[in-house]
């Protein structure tokens, strides 16, 4: 074994070091109704809660885990605040996209430097378990990501939290980490804001899909993937391309009236367990036709898994030149046909499920067909 590093995960010539995802923050119409739907069916630990019992008037946020990954859901106390414009304008979705940083000030001035817009500015927030430093840039639509500095703070979750246990009796479903978050932008924008990433987060272009690599009959997509440094946060960007009926990429803009989080990809180490979990706790998974497995192992060759096992519970089967990867998504976790989850187990696949895409739309389009707007 070389003592040589790999440079590709040395994070000091990082011209943006992040040390991963911090937290998503969603806004939506009902934090405690939603909070319970994490709870019992995705297997999340309650661990914070913020509210006008903890001193703030005009919100309430709970603060759910699972292993490394944090989403906190945020909902309005009243009308005609941000955060009531944006459920009604997008209907529950991702506000924050959060970056754990080491220097927060310095990276978003760095940013700035390099063009970025600011969402907010720099604030330290302090409480008896130290301080918590942020600040915020913004992205496609009216999503941020706030650069989020905690190596002072030993709290739960940061200044203005309290510590919540959940009173539901939550089985973790085996969710480990966040792999990666994609964005859908306007027909003309991706390489707009691949460029964005790019230039003023450091991030390099990993892998471009065009609409030879996304389609079917009557549909089609462009997306390129951009990655940080050492490999800890994945964008892909959607953008729709022409075809014969309305992508899914369009009927996410018109329903989510913008660019915006399409879904997020969360890690487990046995995607049966975890699937079977969920499945089990009412989570609904998009179809895909038995004939999928006729031919899938001729296209992936040998796996550890039993294809009767994996065709039982519907999940996909990618191979790369790394390993293979296995792959289910979520319907749609709100009512408008908006932001889903991926469940994801790499068994040493370093992409995105390519040859899963075609079986993977044409079950988006029978969804589609079904609410009349394919």
């Amino acid at each position: 074994m070389s003592n040589t590093p790999d440079k590709s995960l040395v994070t000091s010539t990082d011209s943006f070091p992040i040390n991963g995802t911090d937290h998503l923050e969603f806004y939506v119409g009902n934090a405690k109704q939603s909070a319970m739907y994490y709870q019992a069916a995705l297997g999340f630990e309650l661990v914070a809660y913020a509210g006008p019992e903890t001193g703030v008037r005009d919100r309430v946020s709970y603060v759910l885990q699972q292993n490394k990954i944090r989403i906190v859901l945020t909902s309005s106390l009243m009308p005609g605040t941000e955060i009531a414009r944006h459920v009604a304008d997008h209907g529950d979705g991702v506000k924050v996209l959060a970056l754990w940083v080491d220097d927060a000030v310095k990276a978003y001035e760095t940013a700035l430097s390099r063009g970025a817009e600011s969402a907010f500015a720099p604030r330290t927030l302090k409480d008896d378990e130290g301080e918590v430093v942020m600040a915020a840039i913004k992205t496609y639509g009216e999503t941020i990501h706030t650069l989020v500095e905690r190596k002072n703070y030993t709290g739960v979750f940061m200044p203005g939290y309290q510590p919540r246990q959940s009173v539901y009796p939550v089985k973790s479903v085996g969710l480990k980490y966040v792999d990666h978050c994609v964005g859908n932008v306007e027909l003309g924008t991706m390489n707009q804001w691949v460029k964005f990433y790019q230039d003023v987060m450091g991030f390099k272009l990993l892998i471009t899909f065009d609409d030879k690599d996304i389609s079917t009959e009557y549909t089609a997509l462009m997306s390129k993937v951009v990655s940080n440094g050492n490999g800890y946060i994945k964008f892909p960007i959607n953008e729709p391309a022409k075809g014969l009926k309305k992508s899914q990429i369009e009927e996410y803009l018109d329903f989510y009236r913008g660019a915006g989080v399409q879904h997020i990809a969360v890690a487990t180490d046995n995607i049966l367990e975890t699937v079977s979990q969920m499945r089990a706790n009412g989570v609904d998974f998009l179809y895909v036709p038995e004939t999928y497995y006729e031919d899938v192992l001729e296209r992936v060759g040998e796996i550890e898994e039993k294809l009767e096992d994996l065709k039982a519970l519907n999940i996909l089967i990618d191979r790369d030149e790394d390993g293979y990867l296995l792959q289910i998504f979520t319907k749609p976790i709100q009512d408008r046909p908006t932001v889903f989850f991926e469940i994801i187990q790499r068994r040493g696949a370093k992409s995105f499920g390519k040859g899963n895409f075609k079986a993977l739309f044409e079950a988006i389009e029978r969804e589609q067909a079904l609410r009349g707007t394919l």
